[in-house]
Order: C-alpha cells, then sequence, then structure tokens
C-alpha cells in the first residue's frame, strides 16, 4: 500500500485536553469555579440557567459564555433577567466548542472579580461531548419531550456529566415518559452522576441543583 493512515482526531483530542488542562490551571489560579452546561436545542438551557444564576449571584460573582454558531439571543436574555455578565461566542459553523476556543473567550471576557463561570456549550448530544472544555464540572440537560431513551442512544453525552438534569418536568401530562429508566439508563452510562428533575419554568426542583452546587464548588 503506497499511502498512510493519519489519526487526525486522536491528534487533535490529545492537544484539546493539554489545553484543556491549561484552562483549568489558569482559572484555577484566579479562584474560578468552571461548569459546563450541555444539551439538546430547546431542552432548557437557558432557561435553567437564569434561574440558577439568580438563586447563586448574591453567593458567587458570576460571569456567563454563551456559545453559539450564531445570534447573541442567549446572552442578551442571561444579561436582561439576571443582570450578570456574559459574553455570546460564535464558533462560526462548529458543533461544539474546544478548550482553545473557551481560553480565547476568557482573554476576551473581563473575569476580574468572578469566581463562578458558566458555560452554555452549543446545543448537541454528540460533539459536546467529546471536547474538553476545561471546566470542573459537566452539567447536562435532557427534557422531558426528548425520551427517556437518550442515554442508550448517546453513551457519551452521559459518561462524561457529572450531573444529569431532567427537564421541563411539566410536560408529563403531554408525554409519555419514564423516570425510573431514564435514571437507571444514565446511571449504567455513568454510576457516579448526580440526577437531578426540575421544571425551571415552575421553579420546581432548581433549589436542590442550586444548593448541590453551592455544597461542590470550591
Amino acid at each position: 500500500m503506497d499511502y498512510q493512515v493519519v489519526k487526525v482526531k486522536e491528534d487533535i483530542l490529545i492537544e484539546n485536553q493539554k489545553k484543556a488542562q491549561e484552562v483549568r490551571e489558569f482559572l484555577k489560579s484566579r479562584g474560578i469555579y468552571f461548569i459546563n452546561v450541555m444539551a439538546s436545542p430547546g431542552a432548557g438551557k437557558t432557561t435553567l440557567l437564569t434561574n440558577l444564576i439568580n438563586r447563586l449571584k448574591d453567593k458567587y460573582k458570576i460571569g456567563v459564555l454563551e456559545a453559539d454558531i450564531d445570534g447573541e439571543v442567549d446572552a442578551d436574555r442571561i444579561v436582561k433577567n439576571t443582570g450578570v455578565r456574559a459574553i455570546q461566542v460564535h464558533t462560526s459553523g462548529a458543533c461544539h466548542l474546544t478548550a482553545q476556543m473557551v481560553s480565547d473567550a476568557l482573554r476576551e471576557f473581563n473575569i476580574d472579580g468572578l469566581n463562578l463561570i458558566f458555560l452554555e456549550n452549543i446545543g448537541n448530544l454528540v460533539c459536546p461531548a467529546e471536547f474538553d472544555t476545561g471546566s470542573n464540572i459537566n452539567m447536562m440537560l435532557l427534557s422531558v419531550p426528548e425520551g427517556e431513551d437518550k442515554p442508550l442512544k448517546y453513551p457519551l453525552m452521559f459518561e462524561v456529566s457529572d450531573i444529569a438534569v431532567i427537564t421541563k418536568i411539566d410536560t408529563l401530562p403531554i408525554f409519555d415518559f419514564d423516570f425510573n429508566k431514564c435514571e437507571e439508563y444514565i446511571h449504567r452510562r455513568n454510576k457516579n452522576a448526580k440526577v437531578f428533575k426540575v421544571s425551571a419554568i415552575n421553579d420546581e426542583g432548581v433549589a436542590s441543583i442550586a444548593d448541590y452546587l453551592i455544597s461542590i464548588i470550591k
């Protein structure tokens, strides 16, 4: 054979891991805790973040990195509804954020005085799970309308997430969703994942997530 096979993806992930560790060390040196939030489009990331931030902003100085392919809608919503600082990160078509993108965004963002940063990652259950962003923990959201079988179909997302939040539980009368099966499937992928059930619209269950975050943020 007159050709060579090059494992480009593997090399990219190795370099990303190195940059992610740099991001972690940099934020640790500044006393900043970093939470990466991932989910499908429409799972309720911005709504839950708004509710969480309003519960936590008296205790922490919070900043938000909002990642989207284009548009400033979510960053505008966060600033308008919470009063905390946010920066919009455009990925130029990429379906995820890399650690380098996070590093670049942090350089552009005024992080002085902050001690907690949320990243609202691109809406996608595949690509964001593959790239370490340098976060301290990963929190993923799964909405009731998506169905309880997603941990079986998108294993990596659940394997890399420390917290799994089942959102939109107010829609249960409309959708056929089995909490017990979903939790079983999540723990099949990640036995240590902490599972929460919330309706951010009805303010149900969000306090438990806020309390848990307070208990682990250091």
